[in-house]
């Protein structure tokens, strides 16, 4: 049985990036039975990386049997929603790993994993476009609460107006610190090289996706310049086989939301890290069911970079509370059966 409930969710200031700003999270929380356990996902699209609300709501309504409730018990996700809406796929197939795990006594992440999980996970900061003052700040910010990386959002500014706060946030940051750069596809070409140059100089960890997602042999061509290139929306864009294929990335940024769910993000990471590509967790700035979902991916997974999931303080409100708060820069896996055991309600 599958159900679905609409949510809508402020965020606490708007996100600025080179895609536009973010201001609001709608979607929807998902319940499906299966091995008799219920369990919860979320869904939450996010047009440029998924497919818009109302596709979404079509697709679970599609799912459920067209009145957002189903009768018939659910074995495989794929069987319900295809690769065309992954928003909802995400949520009826993290509901279901949910049911899944539970019924196996296992939390999401060892249900998940092919060893051990990882108990806790580092996760970075992200800083937003913001002046050259308020980038200097809120690195410091983040450094002092623990952050062993700092990721900026650039591109949105003139080249000169980013590259003066690359610098800004590498002083701040001191050293020991990882740094990152998101441009979100924004550079051209000679802007690409110029501020990738600088960020080798400062001593950055990578830069994410300095050209448009479409152009993967763009990326591959600033790659080796002394700081790794990672790619994001051409994950999901391209996919990540032909980003592979173009040698586009030395990082895949892999958001559960955008990848069609939990076991579909594991299984993507792990063709990556075959071809030597180092994989981050990311969410798309989602409520507290998918973004604990993506902190057992993260743990599922060996070796992973420090994870975009520290992003439940950007949201003015939540679906429930948060079983995994950022702790001096790191988040602690829930260990029970399944997602969360304070999810409940949500079941």
């Amino acid at each position: 049985m599958i159900r679905y409930d609409a949510f809508s969710l402020r965020l606490s200031s708007p996100l600025g990036t080179a895609a536009g700003r973010i201001e609001e999270r709608r979607g929807f929380v998902v319940r499906v039975e299966s091995d008799g356990h219920r369990g919860v996902g979320e869904a939450a699209p996010l047009p440029g990386w998924t497919e818009s609300y109302d596709d979404c709501e079509a697709a679970l309504s599609g799912a459920a049997g067209g009145s957002g409730v189903g009768n018939s018990a659910i074995t495989d996700p794929i069987d319900r929603i295809d690769g065309t809406t992954p928003a909802a796929r995400h949520g009826v197939e993290l509901a279901w790993a949910d049911a899944r795990a539970q019924a196996a006594g296992k939390s999401l992440a060892a249900w998940l994993a092919d060893g051990s999980p990882a108990e806790s996970v580092p996760v970075n900061a992200t800083v937003g476009d913001a002046t050259v003052e308020a980038t200097a700040e809120a690195t410091r910010a983040a450094v002092e609460a623990g952050y062993e990386a700092v990721k900026l959002k650039v591109g949105a500014r003139e080249p000169d107006a980013d590259a003066a706060r690359l610098r800004a946030a590498r002083d701040a940051a001191g050293d020991g610190v990882a740094l990152r750069a998101d441009a979100n596809g924004a550079w051209d070409r000679p802007t690409a090289e110029r501020l990738i140059d600088l960020a080798a100089d400062l001593g950055f960890a990578y830069v994410e996706q300095p050209r448009p997602a479409s152009d993967l042999a763009g990326n591959a061509a600033v790659r080796g310049r002394g700081v790794d290139i990672a790619v994001d929306e051409s994950v999901a864009t391209a996919g990540v086989d032909a980003t592979l294929a173009a040698d586009a990335a030395d990082v895949v940024v892999c958001k559960p939301m955008a990848l069609g769910g939990p076991v579909r993000t594991c299984e993507l990471a792990r063709r990556a890290s075959a071809r030597g590509v180092d994989t981050v967790v990311t969410t798309t700035i989602d409520g507290v069911v998918a973004r604990t979902g993506a902190l057992h991916v993260a743990a599922a997974l060996s070796d992973v970079r420090a994870c975009g999931l520290a992003t439940g303080g950007r949201l003015a409100s939540d679906l429930a509370s948060d079983p995994a708060p950022v702790d001096t820069g790191r988040m602690a896996v829930p260990a029970g059966p399944g997602l969360a055991g304070s999810f409940d309600p949500l079941r």
